[in-house]
C-alpha cells in the first residue's frame, strides 16, 4: 500500500485506530466488490481519506458491516465502512492507480521495460480508469474530471516553467482531481455548505501529494535520468518546504470553515498527520544527520534468552520449526509491528511490537484522548 498518510498506533489513541483500519478494509472491500480482485491491490492510505470524510459529515451514524478474518488483522473479523464513502474511495483510487500504472508503462519502468508487459500494463490501465468511471455515474460524480487531470498532466509538465510557479504548474493538475473528489464527499452527505472548503482542502492535498512524491523520488529520479518537477524547475528543497508548509497551513484553514458531524479522525489524519508526512519526506530529502522518525532499535525486539525474572506469559519454549512456523505467523498476522505485546516465536516470552517506543507521535498526542486538542503546540480545535 502506498500514501503520504501512514499513521501507527500511537497517533491514532482512543477508537481512532479502529476507525482508521475500518475505512481502509472498506476501502479494499468496495475495489474487491467493485471492480474484481485485482483491483484490492490499489488500496492506498490516501484514499481512504475520501471515505472518513464522508462520515465526518454524516449526522446519522456511520454504516457499517461485518468483514470475515483477514491477515492483516490477525485473522480477526472487523466492522468496516460500507456505503457511498467507501465506493467513492475505491473509484478515485481506482482513477489514480490507472494512471501511476500507464505512465510506468509509457516510462518502461523495471519490468515494464519489456513490450508484452507495459502492453499488459497499459490495457489493465485502461480497463481500471472506465471501471472507475462507470462505477462513479451511480455516485453522481464525473470520474472525467480525474481522467481528464490524469491526460493533461504530460503536456502539463512539459510546458511547467522554472522556479515555484512552474512547480505549481505542474501540480495542477493533481490539485483539480482531488479538489474534485474532496468536494463530492460533501454532496453525498448532504451538505452543501462544505462544496468550496472541501475543495480548497482537496486541492492543497493533491499539491502536497504531487510536492511529497517529488521530495521523495528526487534522488532515484535524477540517478537514472527520469523527470521530476522539482528538477524540471529548477526549484530546490527549502522553497519546496515553503510551499508544502502552506498547502498543510491552507489544509488546516479550509477544514475550520467545515461543518462537521465528527471530525475527530478527519482532523488527525489532515492536520497532525499531513504536517507529520511533510516533515518526514523533507528529513529523508534532506539526508542530513539526525533520528530517522521509522527507526526502531531492533535489539529490543529480537528474541533472544530468556532473561531473569522474565515470566512465560504465552507459553513453553517451542522447538526450531515450530518457533520458525511461529514466526512466520506473527509477521503475516503483522503483530511483530502492530501489537502492543506478542509472544516471542521461540521462547514464548513477551515482546512489544516494533511500533511501541516508535519515535513518530508529535506533542499532541497526549491529549487528544478526550478529543479536544487545545494543547499549545497548535491552534486547533476539534
Amino acid at each position: 500500500m502506498f500514501g503520504i498518510l501512514r499513521p501507527c498506533r500511537h497517533s491514532l489513541p482512543g477508537g481512532l485506530k479502529a476507525d482508521w483500519t475500518g475505512h481502509l478494509c472498506g476501502l479494499c472491500l468496495a475495489l474487491r466488490d467493485e471492480h474484481g480482485q485485482l483491483a484490492r491491490t490499489v488500496t492506498n492510505y490516501d484514499g481512504l481519506v475520501i471515505s472518513v470524510l464522508v462520515d465526518a459529515q454524516t449526522p446519522s451514524e456511520p454504516r457499517r458491516r461485518t468483514a470475515g478474518p483477514c491477515p492483516l488483522r490477525g485473522f480477526r473479523t472487523a466492522g468496516v465502512a460500507n456505503g457511498d464513502g467507501a465506493r467513492l474511495a475505491a473509484a478515485v483510487s481506482l482513477v489514480l492507480a490507472s494512471a501511476k500504472l500507464a505512465d510506468h508503462a509509457a516510462d518502461g519502468d523495471g519490468a515494464m521495460a519489456r513490450r508484452p508487459v507495459a502492453t499488459a500494463a497499459t490495457a489493465l490501465s485502461r480497463r481500471w480508469a472506465s471501471q472507475a468511471r462507470s462505477g462513479s455515474v451511480a455516485l453522481g460524480f464525473d470520474a472525467g474530471v480525474l481522467l481528464d487531470a490524469v491526460a493533461r498532466q504530460p503536456a502539463v509538465e512539459l510546458s511547467a516553467g522554472r522556479g515555484a510557479a512552474g512547480l505549481l504548474a505542474a501540480t495542477e493538475p493533481t490539485e483539480t482531481a482531488t479538489g474534485a473528489a474532496f468536494a463530492h464527499t460533501a454532496i453525498l452527505a448532504d451538505r452543501p455548505g462544505n462544496v468550496a472548503p472541501l475543495a480548497e482542502a482537496g486541492r492543497l492535498f493533491g499539491r502536497l501529494a504531487h510536492l511529497l512524491d517529488a521530495v521523495s523520488d528526487k534522488a532515484e529520479d535524477d540517478a537514472v535520468g527520469a523527470w521530476n518537477p522539482l528538477t524540471a524547475t529548477g526549484t530546490d528543497l527549502v522553497t519546496a518546504r515553503r510551499l508544502a508548509d502552506d498547502a498543510v497551513l491552507g489544509v488546516r484553514l479550509a477544514l475550520d470553515d467545515v461543518e462537521w458531524a465528527r471530525p475527530r479522525l478527519t482532523h488527525r489524519l489532515l492536520v497532525h498527520e499531513l504536517d507529520r508526512a511533510v516533515g518526514h519526506a523533507f528529513a529523508h530529502a534532506g539526508g542530513g544527520p539526525g533520528t530517522d522518525p521509522d527507526k526502531v532499535d531492533l535489539t529490543k525486539h529480537r528474541d533472544g534468552p530468556d532473561e531473569p525474572g522474565d515470566r512465560n506469559r504465552f507459553g513453553d519454549r517451542r522447538g526450531l520449526l515450530a518457533g520458525c512456523a511461529a514466526a512466520i505467523g506473527l509477521f503475516c498476522t503483522c503483530q511483530v509491528c502492530c501489537a502492543d505485546e506478542f509472544p516471542g516465536p521461540w521462547s514464548g516470552q513477551p515482546r512489544q511490537g516494533l511500533c511501541h517506543n516508535c519515535d513518530c507521535c508529535d506533542c499532541c498526542d497526549g491529549c487528544s484522548d478526550c478529543g479536544d486538542c487545545s494543547c499549545d503546540c497548535c491552534d486547533c480545535n476539534c
